[in-house]
């Protein structure tokens, strides 16, 4: 179970997982797979859903609740438990947000690719922790909580885009019954550490399916039931839940999403005439979050300096960029929801999402690499250690007030 909540190992299971659903989708075996993508399941006639929607509408909330709650310890006791912490890494999230926006529209504008601008604001937490911890051994600390925050940040508005832009006809009486399912969670949660509390964990657990149920049913996107749920739950229990479905998230929900999205057939079709979705994927996420991560986080390092955390030079700040640029899980989510109907974009979305996000990790492979190599020699240079981190994986030297370095 350790290694699933490592930073490392999750990140291999997921490209492996799209790998293979990628090949499996062009192999002989390919219609089969997507015939049972599409196979119906659940009770005929009253709930039902294919075996694809129950893995990004179902299993995907279980992913949902475990960023909400590590939103929820970050905004109270965290990195951006203040305004003067988080505006740094908020403005940087911004820049991450608005260049991959303008290059996707600079592609796709007065085409019905540009629905899909939404699609490379996305970063991928659990994916570039992972590459962060296989290539920056060395790197300061400072890198990795910065990278957490602003993409914390991103996924705030990747949930605040599917609950607003991808919600059709809005069922008010089923959402109004949701909430109010979920001030009960938050409730009863309060009270797990009672004598009641194994029947109140049970209890927690079908308030928490009834939830996702009615949220479905509302039209908005099933997957705001696992965020609201891991925003309400009181933090203790919600921190305890998160450490006991971490393994579970990292080491099937993740992976089998990253499999069914990329059960994509590559268009047999030259690169000339891919769609401007396509294009603007595959530029707006390695380049876009490079410059506008690295741009707008040197501005915030300017305008909005916090003196009791250290300035990132420069360097790190594109280390962070490139980093940003692997979109991944919620960027998949996205091209399902933006082109649903249109099968065709939806796959060359599909497609610039896994080629954009691969570029992105060989891209901070190179970046990382090369800035932890320089922080390496310099710890070598003043005998600072190297510790590793035992949640994250990742190898950090003291070297933030290294003139060098700055």
């Amino acid at each position: 179970m350790s290694l699933l909540r490592s930073a490392r190992f999750p990140a291999i299971m997921l490209l492996l997982a799209a790998i293979v659903g990628l090949a499996l989708a062009n192999s002989p075996w390919g219609e089969a797979a997507l015939e049972v993508q599409h196979t119906y399941l659940g009770i005929p006639g009253v709930f039902e859903l294919s075996v694809g929607h129950w893995i990004a509408d179902g299993l995907l909330v279980l992913f949902f609740f475990v960023v909400a709650v590590e939103l929820q310890f970050e905004l109270t006791n965290g990195q951006l438990n203040s305004l003067r912490k988080a505006v740094q890494p908020a403005i940087a999230a911004a820049g991450g947000v608005i260049v991959p926006i303008a290059i996707f529209l600079a592609f796709s504008w007065g085409t019905e690719s540009a629905n899909g601008w939404p699609i490379p604001t996305a970063t991928d937490i659990a994916f570039a922790l992972g590459v962060l911890a296989v290539f920056g051994r060395g790197l300061p600390s400072g890198v990795r909580v910065f990278l957490l925050a602003l993409a914390i940040l991103d996924d705030i508005v990747g949930i605040i885009f599917i609950a607003v832009l991808f919600t059709d006809g809005v069922n008010l009486a089923m959402l109004v019954a949701a909430a109010v399912l979920v001030v009960i969670f938050g409730y009863l949660s309060r009270k797990l550490d009672t004598r009641a509390g194994t029947l109140i964990g049970i209890v927690l657990v079908l308030l928490g399916i009834a939830t996702w149920v009615l949220v479905y049913l509302s039209g908005v996107h099933a997957t705001i039931a696992g965020v609201a749920l891991g925003l309400a739950m009181s933090q203790q229990p919600a921190l305890h839940a998160r450490h006991a479905m971490e393994p579970w998230v990292n080491g099937i929900v993740l992976p089998l999403f990253a499999m069914s999205s990329a059960l994509v057939v590559i268009p047999a079709v030259s690169f000339g005439e891919l769609s401007p979705a396509f294009w603007g994927i595959l530029v707006a996420l390695p380049v876009g979050k490079l410059i506008g991560i690295s741009v707008f986080g040197w501005i915030s390092q300017r305008v909005a300096h916090d003196p009791s955390v250290p300035r990132l030079p420069y360097a790190d700040l594109l280390a962070a960029g490139a980093l940003g640029g692997i979109g991944f899980t919620v960027s998949l989510l996205l091209s399902e929801l933006a082109f649903a109907g249109d099968d065709l974009l939806t796959d060359e979305a599909v497609l610039g999402v896994l080629a954009g996000s691969l570029i992105s990790v060989l891209l901070a492979a190179v970046v990382v690499s090369i800035r932890a190599a320089g922080y390496r020699r310099a710890a070598d240079e003043t005998g600072a250690e190297i510790v590793e981190d035992e949640h994250s994986g990742s190898e950090t030297a003291d070297l933030d007030d290294t003139p060098e370095y700055r």
